[in-house]
């Protein structure tokens, strides 16, 4: 089996930091600077894919399934991969986008249940909140504490508080039909 290998080395790091090296090894054929710089971008995105794959894992919890048969297996796995890509995107266009509008990922219904829940009011504003704030609130209902020094909130704590939104955002509706 041929075996292509892309060194990527870094030239100029900051002051005070190690350089960076990575020897990938990779079976996509490599020939040109070109296709070593895509070779290097899909590498790149490997975190990604592992991040999402963890959803699926430890927040979906799709390996306790016990579907012995394909056809219930399909449609379970495909409900669970919608539910792991949505809070995937949540975590990414909150980093990336987070004054986008909140209904970009969450329903009228769930905004303003969220808001109102989190704010101890019945009164919510007219405009929705950023992207940014409510997916603060919603680690907030995952255990995320929020400190100074904390980091962004990953997907773990963005799934406890999913799991506590959709039971506040069914109340929300019980008691505003409207």
């Amino acid at each position: 089996m041929p075996l292509y290998a892309v060194l990527v080395q870094e030239e100029a790091p900051p002051p005070d930091s190690t350089p960076l090296c990575w020897l990938l090894l990779t079976t996509v054929p490599v020939h040109s600077f070109a296709e070593a710089v895509e070779r290097i971008r899909w590498y790149g995105l490997r975190w990604q894919i592992e991040v999402y794959h963890k959803v699926l894992k430890s927040g979906c919890g799709v390996e306790k399934a016990q579907l012995a048969h394909v056809e219930r297996l399909l449609p379970y796995l495909a409900l669970l991969s919608i539910i792991a890509w949505r809070l995937f995107w949540m975590t990414l266009l909150a980093r990336h986008a987070p004054e986008a509008p909140c209904t970009l990922v969450l329903a009228a219904h769930e905004w303003r249940a969220l808001y109102a829940f989190h704010h101890k009011t019945q009164q919510v504003p007219v405009r929705p909140p950023t992207v940014g704030q409510v997916v603060l609130w919603i680690a907030r209902l995952g255990g995320f504490l929020a400190r100074k020094n904390d980091g962004p909130p990953g997907v773990t704590v963005l799934w406890r508080g999913w799991q506590r939104l959709s039971d506040i955002a069914a109340a929300w509706l019980a008691f505003h039909p409207s």
